[in-house]
């Protein structure tokens, strides 16, 4: 008789961002709502 057994463990860890990660986080979260915002503006215009 053979028993098969398989052990998995994982990990999950917070990731700390940095200064400059979160700033440039910002930034693209600011211009992706501009292009948004500039899209929806120019579907209503037509």
């Amino acid at each position: 008789m053979t028993l098969n057994i398989l052990f998995l463990s994982i990990t999950i860890k917070k990731r700390r961002i940095s200064v400059e990660e979160a700033i440039h986080q910002e930034m693209v979260e600011k211009i992706y709502q501009e292009n948004k915002d500039r899209q929806i503006y120019m579907h209503h215009w037509m």
